[in-house]
């Protein structure tokens, strides 16, 4: 059997196909290091999403294959977005790679590493697994989490049909296609019975879900299907296209206990101009009008934006818009990407692309504003009670843990810090006292032993 380094890149969407990856190969007998030396083979899971995304997938697959020479890796396979949109030219550009496998095909993993790996460093050319871009690869039951265990990503859906201008997704990752609402219920039952304690749903877009299977929107039909398992505690929605939101979903945000009111909304801009140059089928009116129904009917719901900076013929007026935007709205979490020309997309065609150092210029202005209004609202959290995911100990001798609340998302939002007298495990909730702020973090202290 193969030792197996595991590398994975990008977005959550990815580290799904990465743990139904490594599910495949364990339950084939192969086991995995963390030690790139001591693998004989090395998987890098690779994304594409913008040109800093490309370039640090190119440099990883680069720094991993001197351990060809270094170590005891026989195979270097590349997988991911990187893979499938450049399949032509990957294998001549990093010669370095044994193998290749696209986004739609990873389910052929085990054999691409072990025939890989058979060959060795003495190979005469490299292998490649690509299938149609429009199927859905089956790992039924196959998976490792690899999130600590008590919170994992559940992909619900695959692919895109929007085609934002300025967007390679949809040539990465196939057309939009759901996952059965009976193979993710059963996946979603297969993960708490291995201890996780909140799904986060995710897709290139949650909200169109189940439109290509059902011929209707079914995300609030799911969402109840998986409240329904007993031993899932929260359930957090990510990547809600605006004009998608429909009412019976913005009801559930108040209506259902484990779902999180929480809500990823990416928006893009804020400019009417810009946004019909992006292909986005909303405008900053409709926007607000959104937000102040979400608002309106769940009134402590955290709302979390993308926005972009620097989009072809974006000017000084479009960029104060996003400014003036973000001020109007105070969106409790927002993030923001500087436009990336992507070959093959409509906008890297457009006239009038605006200089990086502009684009990154706008993106900090942009960033600064949220950062302040983000520790204005921080500051006026003490005093409030919230209910906490613990997500391990910081402090032995304090008694110290770190925590989320129903506001934050992992990796991208902040964390509360808490003293608890009693030993807490990963994957505990407790009942919390906001006593101060730092920053994008909380701190307080343990008001009941038991979350209600």
């Amino acid at each position: 059997m193969l030792q197996i380094f595991f590398e994975s890149l990008g977005c959550d969407k990815n580290l799904v196909d990465s743990e139904k990856m490594i599910g495949l190969l364990s339950r084939t007998g192969h086991s995995f290091t963390d030690d790139e030396r001591e693998a004989d083979v090395i998987v890098v899971n690779t994304c594409a999403f913008i040109g800093d995304a490309k370039e640090e997938s190119i440099q990883e697959i680069l720094r991993l294959a001197k351990y060809k020479k270094e170590g005891r890796c026989r195979s270097l396979i590349a997988a991911g977005c990187l893979a499938e949109r450049y399949k032509d030219e990957i294998l001549k550009e990093l010669p370095e790679l044994d193998g290749v496998i696209g986004t739609s095909s990873w389910d052929g993993i085990v054999k691409l590493v072990e025939e890989t790996a058979e060959r060795g460093r003495e190979r005469t050319g490299s292998l490649s697994v690509f299938r149609d871009i429009s199927r859905l690869p089956d790992a039924e039951g196959a998976r490792v989490v690899t999130t600590g265990g008590h919170y994992a990503f559940l992909k619900i859906a695959e692919g895109c049909n929007k085609f934002c201008t300025y967007c390679a997704i949809p040539f990465c990752r196939g057309p939009y296609r759901s996952v059965s609402m009976e193979d993710l219920v059963r996946e979603a039952g297969e993960l708490a019975e291995k201890g996780v304690r909140e799904l986060i749903l995710v897709a290139q877009e949650t909200t169109l879900y189940g439109t290509d299977l059902y011929g209707r929107k079914c995300l609030p039909e799911l969402i109840r299907k998986l409240a329904a398992i007993p031993d899932i505690r929260w359930i957090r929605l990510l990547y809600g296209y605006p004009e998608e939101l429909t009412d019976e979903m913005i009801a559930l945000f108040a209506e259902e206990p484990k779902l999180c009111r929480y809500l990823d909304l990416p928006v893009q801009h804020a400019s009417d101009r810009i946004l019909r140059a992006m292909g986005r089928k909303t405008t900053r009116a409709e926007v607000t009008e959104l937000i102040r129904r979400l608002r309106k009917k769940v009134p402590d719901i955290a709302l979390r934006t993308t926005l972009m900076s620097g989009f072809p013929g974006e000017t000084e007026e479009d960029h104060a818009e996003n400014l003036s935007f973000v001020k109007e709205m105070r969106f409790d979490r927002l993030g923001v990407f500087a436009y990336s020309k992507e070959e093959g997309t409509a906008a890297a065609k457009f006239k009038n692309q605006v200089p990086k150092r502009l684009r990154v210029k706008r993106r900090n202005e942009i960033m600064r504003l949220q950062q302040g209004i983000a520790f204005e609202k921080a500051r006026e959290m003490p005093g409030r009670s919230l209910t906490v995911m613990v997500e391990g100990q910081v402090s032995d001798e304090e008694n110290v843990y770190v925590g989320r609340t129903y506001m934050d998302a992992p990796d991208v939002d902040g964390y509360l810090f808490f003293r608890s007298a009693e030993e807490r495990l990963s994957g505990d909730f407790v009942r919390v006292k906001v006593t101060g702020a730092k920053g994008y973090d909380l701190i307080g202290e343990v008001e009941d032993e038991s979350a209600e």
